[in-house]
């Protein structure tokens, strides 16, 4: 049991949320495993997925932003943009990626994370109003 770890610890943000899933969703902490696992349950996430989803992030280019829903198409999983929400919330256990220039369908900021506005005026990037990035202006065209 040394190895395991409640969800509960990461997730302060989604407390309600969290104290439902806490006694079902651990993360392994072994050498060589994921930090994503389940216990009893069908593991979806591994280090290979979290890798893949992570070097598509690594491509959108400076002043441009991407939806999670435009990561997970170009990973073959289109209906999987919660997923990509999942790894870009652990990306620093991976390393060092731009996981600022990635935003919501409508162009909303993650919210709670009030860097993310400041790193990509900083890169250029057109808002429409404080917390949305103008799409239209702003999208990466793959």
């Amino acid at each position: 049991m040394n190895d395991i770890l409640p969800a509960a610890v990461f997730d302060c943000a989604f407390s309600g949320v969290v104290k439902k899933v806490a006694l079902f969703v651990c993360f392994r902490y072994k050498k060589g495993k994921s930090f994503y696992g389940t216990k009893g349950m069908k593991q979806i996430l591994d280090d290979d997925l979290a890798y893949e989803i992570l070097s598509v992030v690594e491509e959108v280019p400076e002043g441009k932003a991407a939806t999670y829903g435009q990561i997970a198409r170009l990973i073959g999983r289109r209906k999987n943009a919660r997923l990509v929400g999942l790894v870009l919330s652990r990306s620093q256990y991976y390393g060092q990626y731009p996981c600022h220039r990635i935003v919501n369908h409508c162009g909303r900021l993650v919210p709670g994370w009030d860097d993310q506005r400041q790193l990509l005026l900083n890169e250029g990037v057109i808002f429409k109003d404080d917390t949305h990035v103008d799409l239209k202006r702003c999208q990466w065209d793959y």
